[in-house]
């Protein structure tokens, strides 16, 4: 075999894994400095999120069920980037956004269609992992200090011997009120999505000899028919439509290897499929007459399979209390839902939502390891019971917490230490992360380095409850009856000014601002009418468009830049050269078409 076709690669982090964890894990990782490879198995990014299989990202908000508990960082990164780009919401287009994002990030490089197949290991530690690329029949052998299982099975920590669990805990292990009173092994099964468009004339459907056959009475408790109404995935009734790919098409709970019948679960989820669309378009009338299928998906998206143990199990009760941890670094609010392990042949309603108020964070001590020394998790694998899960594996948690990894996983390089050993750096890692834009309930910026912490602030206007020093509050969302945002009133031909006062001259070498994209907002691609219908066209118009930063030491203006079509929420502005000051404005002109101008924060340093 030549070297082009047997390859040994060395790096500080090897993310395996590209969905949206693995993808907010590694560019976190290489952003703070770590030399970063993400392997996916699959021909694109995003896992259940890509054009593969559809589903739209979910998260603490709750398909707007939850104010201002939408995720940002690099999610908010991404998704506003797919808009601009994306106005239809295309899922290959978003795929060529996702692909950017990582293709082009220094620091990063990306192996798709790149499948692991082995992990090697010394003592509690992996040393390699053997991987093959699929499309160019390349054998890579990678090394790194730390790697990240964001695989969604575990896969990578199975093979290194880590601790695991698959399915459900008894109620006493961990006293969770839900939790049923044995442990089993059954799990949430995969679901197949479909796509159907209306052709504008009646369009027949022949189901095919292989498809099965379903009647009103199988599928009594699964909204199916044009406006019917229907349990939603967000714990609360929801419309849904004949076009829509149905998530409660789902199998595979009962085996004894969810992962090892993949095949076979995903060749049976195909025969649901088509045979529902058959019940549909010839058995009563589902306003689907003018319908046809335009696309049905060959990869289901899986809910649960291994879960990896750590140094400790987020519970129901951690879940539905809102527990804030000191080792906080992430944060859920969807309900814990149980998807019964029959799923699609459940006599019964498919899903049952166990709902709570607010948001819980999720503690760093799950997303490592608890037996082996440099691994890490993110994902719907990290370390929770199967209670927990039930909240904690939606897209949008997932990702935040692929962000919190990455970044730790930088840092463990940087202090060359193990993951765990980070635990003794939690206020740094917790001041990153707000830095970056992550939201961590009951956590402010503290962070001494920022030197706005201590200016006195003024604007030319302001509404009341959104005064100017709000934008240093340290939060840079709406919490509650706080605002946490300066906005002013109206915005004049000449802009609107947010000036920051320092108590003595310093030197400023960047500067940070946080604009507001509404975080009420759905933004993410669905192939879901009715969260499609919920978007506003182009741009959030609350987000600041056109604006002014400037510098000033005393009376003379030492630094001045404009930025124009702004279309993200956290805008990091490095100067060329540090700028002595004592003054630092900044003067909105325009947003996307809201009258006022909106700052959630400012920083400087």
């Amino acid at each position: 075999m030549s070297d082009k076709r047997n390859q040994t690669k060395k790096y500080d982090v090897v993310v395996v894994g590209g969905g949206m964890s693995g993808i907010c894990a590694a560019l976190a990782s290489s952003r703070h400095g770590a030399k970063t490879a993400l392997i996916q198995a699959r021909p694109v990014l995003g896992g259940n999120a890509s054009s593969e299989m559809r589903m739209h990202i979910t998260g603490a908000n709750c398909h707007l069920g939850k104010t201002d508990l939408q995720e940002t960082g690099i999610l908010m990164e991404i998704l506003l980037e797919n808009k601009r780009r994306n106005p239809y919401q295309t899922f290959a287009i978003w795929d060529s956004v996702l692909w950017e994002k990582v293709r082009y990030q220094e620091n990063l490089d990306l192996y798709l269609n790149t499948s692991m197949d082995e992990a090697y290991t010394e003592g509690s530690k992996i040393t390699s992992i053997l991987c093959h690329q699929i499309s160019t029949e390349t054998t890579y052998h990678f090394y790194a200090d730390i790697f990240v299982d964001a695989t969604g099975n575990g896969s990578l920590g199975m093979y290194a011997g880590a601790e695991f669990r698959m399915g459900s805990e008894g109620k006493a292990e961990f006293n969770e009120p839900n939790a049923p009173d044995e442990p089993n092994s059954t799990t949430m099964g995969n679901t197949l999505m479909f796509i159907a468009e209306d052709m504008g004339e009646p369009v027949p459907f022949k189901k095919p000899d292989w498809a099965y056959t379903f009647t009103e009475e199988d599928l009594i408790f699964r909204g199916h028919g044009n406006m019917t109404i229907s349990h939603g995935e967000n714990g609360v009734q929801e419309l849904y439509n004949a076009d829509s790919g149905y998530w409660w098409i789902e199998l595979g709970g009962t085996s004894h290897d969810i992962i090892g019948d993949h095949e076979i679960i995903t060749e049976e989820l195909y025969k649901c499929v088509y045979g529902i669309w058959d019940h549909i378009k010839n058995s009563g009338d589902h306003g689907a007459q003018n319908y046809a299928l335009t696309w049905v998906g060959s990869v289901p998206g899986v809910r649960e399979s291994r879960r990896l143990v750590g140094d400790y199990l987020l519970t129901e009760n951690d879940v539905a209390g809102n527990r804030i941890f000191e080792d906080a670094v992430a944060y859920g609010g969807w309900p814990m839902d149980e998807h019964p392990p029959h799923g699609l042949f459940h006599k019964g309603y498919p899903v049952r939502y166990i709902n709570f108020p607010g948001a819980y964070t999720i503690p760093y001590r799950c997303y490592y390891s608890k037996n082996i020394d440099n691994l890490m998790m993110a994902g719907r694998n990290i370390s929770t019971t199967k209670m927990a899960l039930g909240s904690t594996r939606v897209m949008g948690t997932c990702a935040v917490g692929g962000q919190a990894v990455g970044t730790a996983a930088a840092m463990a390089i940087k202090y060359g230490c193990t993951p765990r050993q980070i635990g003794q750096h939690m206020d740094e890692l917790q001041q990153t992360l707000l830095k970056d834009d992550c939201y961590i309930p009951g956590y402010k910026n503290t962070d001494t380095k920022d030197l706005l912490l201590e200016a006195s602030v003024s604007a030319s206007s302001f509404l009341s409850g959104c005064e100017p020093e709000m934008a240093i509050s340290g939060v840079t969302r709406r919490v509650g009856n706080a605002q946490n945002c300066w906005e002013s009133q109206g915005i004049s031909e000449h802009g609107e000014s947010l000036v920051f006062k320092l108590p003595s001259i310093k030197p400023v070498s960047q500067i940070r601002v946080t604009f507001d994209p509404n975080l009420t907002l759905e933004i993410a691609p669905s192939i879901t009418r009715k969260v499609v219908e919920r978007q506003v066209k182009g741009m959030p118009k609350e987000l600041v468009k056109d604006y002014r930063l400037l510098i000033y030491n005393g009376e003379q203006l030492v630094y001045s830049q404009d930025f124009t079509d702004n279309y993200q929420r956290l805008n990091v502005h490095h100067l060329s050269q540090a700028m002595l000051g004592d003054r630092i404005e900044i003067k909105v002109f325009s947003t996307h078409g809201y009258p006022n101008a909106r700052v959630f924060e400012v920083r400087a340093y």
